[in-house]
């Protein structure tokens, strides 16, 4: 299924970048992955009460990395217009609204001493100016950087190779001396030094994904993923996921992608009770991990998407049933896919037991990115699978209606409307 539509892409022309570096899949997306990723901030933890987020995070430093964490997504360490990072501004500056250069060094590095690592959150389709639309410092940038078509009516650049994005200004991928050299330098000597790892991609459609191999074959990635947001239709969900595929494609499978397809279906099963469509029609797994789960980045909530430290806060674009993401934590931390918890629903919501629960049965089974997934159940109220992990299997189950996997398996954890068990 990963190949589906590669000859299109590759007709296109946009695996053919002159100076591409040499493919290379990250070491979490080439399958059997143990990796549990930590989005470590929500929408208003940039400086609401003083840039002390870092600060914040340290303190729970322990406490997270012995829940299990492999991984922590950092926000954006640049200084920004926006104080919650996405509007660039000094990429080389990394005093934030979270905090300062040294606190955010601090805090990376005590994760790092546990064992955990650092995913830094790259905002590289647009840029703003210091004083106005275009004038770009540390580094400095000519309106050569800037695409011919963007609302500033600036930019010197060639066109743009995704979509638009009307708060920035877009940037072109195709400047090889300014941009391309300039977000490598970027990446490998302001943000590696941090003690970052892996990379995740802000606002992917905007830019051609062949740039997304480049930066992240340049820096040596160790995970990726990129936010790639498709149109939704739960009527067709294929072309959803088909979209995800294409993407990776286009980066040659040097970069993962969020699973927004399986994001989309558990929101309709959490709210309307049709489990149902969590099982495509070839038995597997719907969204983007049913096709190609090594690649495929699972979360319930994330900061776009979802309430901040209390339902109804934040920015809530596309939230889950604030009563309800227990269930949907039961199922994307026992199946394929890499999965993803949200801060806030550890500290805020007070979840953070019962998602330790299910965190720790996960890896008691050794259920990696690419178990194999048995679904025993997809009806109206109900969802059941089987997943085979490296050591045991885990049976769960979601949604109002009873089920039981049967004799020989130990109940794990439990709450409202979800159950664990192993055998």
């Amino acid at each position: 299924m990963k190949n589906r539509h590669i000859a299109a892409i590759l007709a296109a022309g946009i695996l053919t970048l002159a100076g591409h570096a040499s493919a290379a899949t990250p070491a979490q997306q080439a399958g059997n992955s143990n990796a549990i990723l930590l989005q470590g901030f929500h929408w208003n933890s940039a400086g609401y009460a003083g840039p002390d987020w870092y600060n914040t995070v340290m303190n729970n430093v322990g406490d997270l990395s012995a829940m299990g964490f492999t991984h922590v997504w950092f926000p954006p360490p640049s200084d920004s217009a926006a104080r919650e990072g996405y509007l660039p501004r000094q990429l080389n500056k990394l005093d934030s609204s979270y905090g300062s250069a040294a606190e955010l060094t601090n805090v990376v590095s005590a994760f790092k001493s546990r064992g955990v690592k650092a995913i830094a959150d790259v905002v590289v389709n647009h840029r703003v100016g210091t004083t106005g639309w275009s004038d770009f410092t540390n580094p400095n940038w000519t309106t050569y950087t800037i695409v011919n078509n963007d609302e500033c009516n600036c930019g010197l650049g060639a066109g743009d190779t995704g979509d638009g994005f009307s708060g920035g200004r877009d940037l072109a991928h195709t400047n090889v001396g300014e941009v391309q050299n300039g977000i490598i330098n970027w990446l490998n000597y302001t943000i590696k030094p941090v003690g970052f790892s892996g990379l995740r991609f802000d606002y992917v459609k905007g830019f051609s994904p062949a740039y997304v191999a480049q930066y992240a074959n340049a820096f040596q990635a160790e995970f990726c993923v990129g936010e790639l947001w498709p149109d939704f239709d739960l009527n067709n969900m294929d072309a959803n996921r088909q979209a995800i595929m294409n993407w990776i494609n286009g980066t040659n499978s040097s970069c993962g992608a969020f699973d927004f397809t399986t994001k989309g279906i558990l929101n309709d099963a959490l709210a309307n009770g049709n489990y149902w469509r969590l099982k495509a029609t070839d038995g597997k797994p719907q969204g983007a991990l049913g096709w190609w789960p090594a690649m495929s980045v699972t979360f319930v909530d994330n900061h776009d998407t979802g309430p901040a430290e209390s339902c109804g806060s934040g920015q809530n674009l596309w939230p889950a049933p604030c009563g309800k993401v227990m269930e949907g934590y039961a199922y994307i931390l026992s199946h394929p896919g890499i999965p993803t918890v949200f801060y806030p629903h550890i500290y805020n919501w007070n979840l953070k037991t019962p998602i330790a629960a299910l965190m720790k049965a996960r890896k008691d089974a050794g259920v990696t990115s690419t178990s194999a997934v048995a679904i025993q159940q997809a009806t109206q109220g109900l969802y059941a699978a089987i997943v085979t992990g490296s050591t045991r299997q885990l049976a769960m189950k979601i949604g109002p209606n009873s089920w039981s996997p049967g004799s020989g398996w130990t109940l794990q954890t439990s709450g409202t409307n979800y159950a664990v068990w192993m055998k």
